[in-house]
């Protein structure tokens, strides 16, 4: 019995050593893809018609114009942890020539520039364009905390939810977060955008591919040893490393890391 659950489990560890190559493979094309995509001319965004294709496979990090103009009275702010220390993202409605609207993360504001009327000249009037990157939507919320829109506490960007809590019609399904233009003022912060795609596939499949190994070196000691477990020191001790190693293998089969689950995603 032993012998046959320390075989199974060789087995098991070479399938996830080589299912982590494949991811490996994977995560890089995604990385070339999303690299392509920051650094292309901006275009225009998905139509209407296309909205409902949209997908963070196909569009996410897509650099686009948008032009229009602000409702900057319908402004939300998103609770935001970056690199200039934690505060809020500005999303601020932006309503195009045929009347639809996308959301624009127009970038970060610390905690005392929160209230709008700290930051008027930053608040852009009349027709403006804005180059960006596609976001895909964050529903639900963020930060371990629901979003609350009867308080106006946002931890995530949840573009239905500020749709519908700013009572916004024909809004895409997706929002823009802005580059580092400057703004009037100094705030928003745009630009801040962080692309991070954890890429640790090679550690994990080196490891799948190590314990297979050992596994099965233990595995050969103890055949080449049975019929003489009594007249063998070691017989009980390689038993007792081969249970462990198949303990290890169940252990660690069912959670290879967070990268193993990883999918686009930025701060």
């Amino acid at each position: 019995m032993l012998l046959t659950l320390g075989m199974l489990g060789v087995v098991l560890l070479i399938a996830l050593g080589a299912w982590q190559v494949e991811r490996r493979t994977w995560k890089l094309a995604l990385i070339g893809r999303v690299e392509q995509r920051m650094h292309a001319a901006p275009t225009a965004p998905p139509p209407p018609s296309s909205w409902p294709a949209v997908t963070a496979a196909s569009d996410e990090y897509r650099r686009v114009t948008v032009s229009g103009t602000f409702l900057n009275t319908d402004e939300t702010l998103v609770q935001a942890v970056t690199t200039d220390g934690p505060g809020f993202w500005v999303l601020t409605p932006l309503r195009m020539a045929d009347g639809t609207t996308v959301l624009v993360n127009r970038g970060f504001v610390p905690p005392d520039r929160r209230d709008p009327a700290t930051r008027r000249d930053g608040e852009r009037q009349g027709t403006v364009s804005v180059t960006g990157l596609l976001r895909i939507s964050e529903p639900k919320g963020g930060f371990l905390r629901s979003n609350d829109p009867a308080s106006g506490h946002w931890y995530s960007r949840d573009v239905a939810a500020i749709a519908a809590s700013r009572r916004l019609s024909q809004v895409a399904p997706f929002f823009i977060d802005a580059d580092a233009t400057p703004n009037p003022g100094g705030y928003p912060i745009g630009g801040l955008t962080m692309v991070r795609f954890p890429n640790n596939h090679l550690i994990y499949a080196l490891t799948w591919f190590a314990l297979a190994f050992m596994l099965a070196g233990a595995l050969l000691r103890i055949i080449s040893g049975r019929g003489r477990a009594g007249a063998d020191p070691g017989w009980d001790s390689r038993r007792a490393a081969v249970r462990r190693l198949i303990g290890a293998a169940r252990n660690l089969s069912r959670d290879t890391g967070p990268d193993a689950r990883a999918h686009i995603g930025s701060a």
